[in-house]
């Protein structure tokens, strides 16, 4: 997986907290994935970055990426 944040995302411990927000809702989901696969992650610019709202986004995502992968499959 990998991270890009800009520095409108605020200063280093901004994008720090961001990226480990980041890291620890991917590894707590990624059994989600049917299959290994790589990941680039960019966050929009947000007012307050959340736990719960990285984890909501991930995991939409890992979904859209399955159901994509099993309609190319039929």
């Amino acid at each position: 997986m990998g991270i890009a944040l800009s520095k409108k995302h605020g200063k280093a411990v901004t994008r720090n907290r961001i990226k480990r927000l980041i890291r620890e809702v991917f590894n707590k989901n990624l059994y989600l994935a049917e299959r290994p696969r790589s990941y680039i992650v960019m966050p929009k610019a947000a007012e307050e970055y959340s736990y719960k709202e990285f984890e909501k986004s991930m995991i939409s995502c890992f979904k859209k990426v399955n159901l994509c992968e099993n309609s190319k499959k039929s």
